[in-house]
């Protein structure tokens, strides 16, 4: 699973959302600030939180933690014990667990919605890759068409009872949506612990609240080519925000050929070098990403409009445009 390292750091630097009204300048002064950090999701993950009681905090953190170890025992495609990994195996998964089934729901609407430009099945070709990199080559036009005859979303059935492939030798991936899903469900239990204050980095980023200081939550955002340099900052304000780039697992040196494959081509989108969504839901956000992708340069932004979500886009090139809504978040 790609790790989003380009989205360098977070920044508290000011946010949209006010503080409670309830919450004074004491009350601020008297929150206990701590930060996670554990491996999870094929990255390294974080949360850094606040609370006033300690012990609740550490709880709160403790739990958040366990959220996200449930999520990967269901959708971690390295555990040869995850669900995916039995069902890719099998081809048959019978009564898969109420989270599995809800972001495969998930998944098959936005596919739907999107045309097929996400899809989960395109496991197959990234495994087509993987092995053709490992003979340092690529996979041929011949390999990747016929592998392309085991990619197809309307293939997957997925129900209450069980989830199976409609075609032989088809396989899942839930690496481009997984993250995101993470991120919203720590939130949520965050939120139902108490916590107001927080930054949660899955892989994909959220937020609650405000940083130390009362200052937004802010994310320094690099050129995927240049990661030491920061393009902009995203001030978040309440937002969710996901990115998939070019560098994250590359086939080829040039980044023409990576992890982000369009399952109409079973190749990697030509012209754009990396995308950030900002959306309400991190699942959407991280899936969208991949959709922009597909998308192309020159109509991500009409199509971030059309799912009304805000965008930041990046050509192979490294021009780069921004929703006209992230105007308010964006600084350069």
């Amino acid at each position: 699973m790609k790790r989003r390292a380009w989205i360098q750091t977070a920044l508290g630097l000011g946010l949209l959302a006010q503080w409670p009204a309830h919450t004074t300048a004491h009350a601020a002064a008297r929150l206990r600030w701590q930060t996670t950090t554990f491996t999870g999701l094929g990255t390294t993950l974080s949360i850094r939180a606040a609370h006033t009681d300690a012990a609740t905090l550490d709880a709160a953190l403790a739990d958040a933690r366990h959220v996200v170890a449930r999520i990967e025992d269901q959708m971690s495609l390295f555990r040869p014990s995850s669900a995916i990994s039995q069902l890719n195996r099998d081809g048959v998964l019978p009564n898969p667990a109420p989270e599995l089934l809800r972001i495969l729901e998930t998944s098959q609407r936005i596919s739907a919605q999107s045309h097929g430009a996400f899809d989960v099945t395109v496991q197959p070709l990234w495994a087509l890759y993987a092995q053709a990199q490992k003979h340092g080559r690529l996979p041929t036009a011949a390999e990747v068409q016929a592998v392309r005859q085991q990619v197809g979303w309307q293939h997957l059935q997925v129900s209450a009872a069980q989830v199976a492939f409609g075609k032989p030798a088809m396989g899942i991936t839930l690496n481009g949506i997984a993250q995101g899903y993470a991120a919203d469900r720590v939130r949520e239990r965050l939120q139902s612990a108490g916590i107001a204050h927080a930054l949660i980095n899955t892989g994909e980023w959220s937020s609650l609240g405000q940083a130390e200081g009362q200052r937004d939550w802010t994310l320094g955002i690099a050129n995927p080519h240049h990661a030491d340099h920061v393009m902009a900052r995203l001030r978040m304000q309440g937002l969710c925000v996901a990115t998939s780039a070019d560098d994250q697992c590359t086939f080829s040196a040039d980044r023409r050929h990576h992890h982000i494959l369009d399952p109409e081509t079973g190749d990697s989108p030509s012209d754009v070098s990396s995308v950030t969504v900002a959306a309400r839901s991190c699942t959407q956000a991280d899936a969208l990403t991949k959709v922009l992708f597909v998308g192309g340069y020159a109509h991500a932004l009409r199509l971030a409009r059309a799912w009304r979500v805000a965008a930041i886009v990046v050509h192979k090139d490294g021009r780069w445009q921004a929703s006209p809504a992230l105007s308010h978040h964006v600084t350069v």
